[in-house]
């Protein structure tokens, strides 16, 4: 297993992150199926309290409260569900996150939350009243960090490095390449930490069935899979390794965060997180598969 530290924090990660946005059918399967993704040395568990009404951080705190030290929980804030329970509404203020936090502490059974992350995000956020909430529960021990989880380069501008945030949550793959051109410059030149999610593109990547994705047609997304496929048997690895590779070379990026859900997925993700970088002439042909896509909105 491979770590690194988060942008110029302390926290210490694994390069593999377990998401658990897609845990829920089954509390005693994703026990295990967490507890063997400890054993097989990935501390990084990333949560939302959105994620199952809150449900998904109360596994993660059941699962982890005898071993709270050896893992890195970070979990997000923001979404806000409403009294019926049917749909959420966007609630940035500095009185939510406070309260939100509390909640979710509750539910993950700690005392302290090693990333707290902004859950979206606009460009018409309270941005001193978000940050004031922020460092007051730094200040409290209840967070070790924030950061946020956005795709939108003018949220992402905006607060760096206007704000004390230590990571980003960004989406990237070979078919989502829109950091590369700006974002990713801007959060490397601040010490900025970057978790990616979406490396597999929806499985696009990894043996799914082509389909359009991001405005790119089929016959785009076929030849990116294509490439990677060709790669993968050339290099003797699966295809979601090389994918999944292609995003942990990104200079830049900390770590990858991957949705897990059987045992079968997980082993995949145990055997990219020891795996070698891509040789250079391997991403090359990748890159040249799959041609670079610019953010269209929220620049």
């Amino acid at each position: 297993m491979h770590y690194a530290y988060l942008g110029t924090t302390d926290l210490h990660v694994s390069r593999v992150g377990f998401g658990g946005m897609s845990l829920g059918a089954d509390a005693a399967a994703d026990r295990r199926l967490l507890d063997a993704a400890r054993d097989g040395g990935i501390t990084l568990f990333d949560t939302a309290d959105l994620y199952e009404h809150g449900r998904n951080e109360e596994l993660l705190g059941t699962t982890f409260r005898h071993c709270r030290t050896q893992v890195v929980l970070a979990t997000k804030v923001g979404n806000q569900w409403r009294p019926d329970g049917q749909g959420w509404d966007w609630n940035p203020s500095g009185t939510y996150i406070r309260q939100a936090a509390e909640a979710s502490l509750r539910r993950l059974q700690t005392d302290y939350l090693d990333l707290y992350q902004l859950h979206g995000g606009t460009i018409d956020d309270p941005l001193d009243e978000v940050v004031e909430a922020f460092e007051r529960l730094q200040e409290q021990g209840k967070i070790r960090h924030y950061g946020i989880s956005s795709i939108r380069p003018n949220v992402i501008r905006r607060n760096v490095p206007a704000t004390g945030l230590s990571s980003v949550m960004l989406q990237l793959s070979l078919l989502d390449q829109r950091p590369l051109e700006a974002v990713l410059p801007l959060l490397a030149a601040h010490g900025v930490g970057v978790l990616a999610r979406g490396a597999l593109a929806q499985g696009l990547l990894a043996g799914k069935p082509a389909r359009e994705y991001l405005g790119q047609p089929t016959e785009t997304v076929q030849a990116a899979a294509a490439a990677v496929a060709s790669v993968a048997k050339r290099l003797q690895r699966l295809p979601a390794e090389v994918a999944g590779r292609f995003v942990l070379d990104t200079p830049g990026v900390t770590a990858a965060v991957l949705g897990i859900r059987t045992a079968a997925q997980l082993a995949e993700v145990l055997q990219l997180a020891r795996s070698a970088p891509l040789p250079p002439d391997a991403r090359q042909e990748l890159l040249q598969a799959a041609p670079a896509n610019l953010y269209q909105e929220h620049r």
